[in-house]
């Protein structure tokens, strides 16, 4: 088939790769988010799929907005057999998906109806699950509620990040994609519709939802930390200042710290939860790069009592 492959960071590649690669199906072109500040400088950089499309010699488009007229007239010209999807970031519209004969297709980080949205590994993680993977489904005018064609598993790992989850999700997934475009273009597959029990939404993690309660359960706030690594990075206060997480350890024997309270060893950070205590492993202070928090808080000389969260504020 003649395809025109949607996808715009780095999680998007390793899909856009294997089509390239497949020998069987031909991406004309690559349709990406528009170049976007980035760096110390704030220069406009190109996004990881269009960056390796023009490596590949590939066509890249870049439309503000998909329902662009001088956009959809040339994916109009181009006239696809199948668009596939995997992160683009913008909503496409009627015009657009009535382009391609046999539509679009996403690559979609969840097991369907599971974490329809902008950000299911994160909510996956969040959530507790044990289980999670990978869906391709037909695009329609709903949030991911076309029929689906395929499914990979992939289980959740007790120390996952959403960036550790992700990556698997996207190797794995790119091979899931590159069967549901064989399988569109011999008529093997067929789309099934999804249940319309089991559905859960998975909105954009803010900030907000990455600050850190340290009266919750110790579990919550390591799933927390772990589904906001890397972005958009938990935080909690210390001293009137942010204070960001990157990795913890529970400590479930250790039940003597008031919740987000500090206790420093010779080398290790613990702080209290709701539950019971966890050790801080790596940190990053505002404006500095990250560490490890034994050497933090040897830096802050943290005194006996003190706390992170709102209740050291003031």
């Amino acid at each position: 088939m003649k395809l025109v492959f949607a996808g715009t960071p780095e999680v998007a590649v390793p899909a856009l790769d294997a089509l390239i690669a497949s020998g069987r199906h031909e991406v004309v072109a690559v349709v990406t988010r528009p170049d976007a500040p980035a760096g110390r400088g704030r220069h406009l950089v190109a996004s990881p799929v269009a960056q390796r499309a023009e490596e590949a010699g590939i066509e890249v488009l870049k439309p503000a907005r998909p329902r662009d007229e001088d956009f959809l007239t040339r994916l109009r010209e181009i006239a696809p057999d199948c668009c596939p999807v995997v992160a683009y970031g913008a909503l496409l519209p009627k015009e657009a998906l009535d382009v391609p004969v046999r539509g679009w297709v996403n690559l979609h980080f969840s097991l369907l109806p599971a974490w329809r949205g902008a950000a299911p590994v994160q909510h996956a993680i969040m959530a507790g699950d044990e289980m999670t993977g990978a869906a391709t489904f037909q695009i329609e005018e709903g949030l991911d509620s076309g029929p689906v064609y395929g499914v990979v598993t992939e289980p959740v790992r007790p120390t996952d990040t959403s960036g550790d989850l992700l990556t698997r999700l996207a190797f794995a997934g790119s091979g899931l994609l590159e069967a549901t475009m064989d399988g569109i273009e011999d008529g093997t597959l067929k789309a099934v519709p999804q249940p319309s029990e089991g559905v859960s939404l998975a909105p954009k993690i803010t900030v907000e939802d990455a600050h850190v309660d340290f009266a919750a359960p110790a579990l919550r706030v390591d799933r927390v930390v772990r589904a906001c690594t890397p972005a958009p990075g938990a935080w909690t206060l210390f001293r009137g200042e942010r204070l960001k997480l990157i990795q913890l350890a529970l400590l479930p024997d250790r039940t003597d710290l008031a919740a987000g309270e500090l206790d420093v060893g010779k080398n290790n950070v613990y702080a209290g939860t709701g539950s019971h205590a966890v050790e801080l492993l790596w940190v990053q202070p505002q404006g500095k790069k990250p560490m490890r928090a034994a050497d933090w808080a040897r830096g802050v000389r943290i005194a006996p009592g003190e706390r992170v969260g709102p209740a050291d504020v003031g």
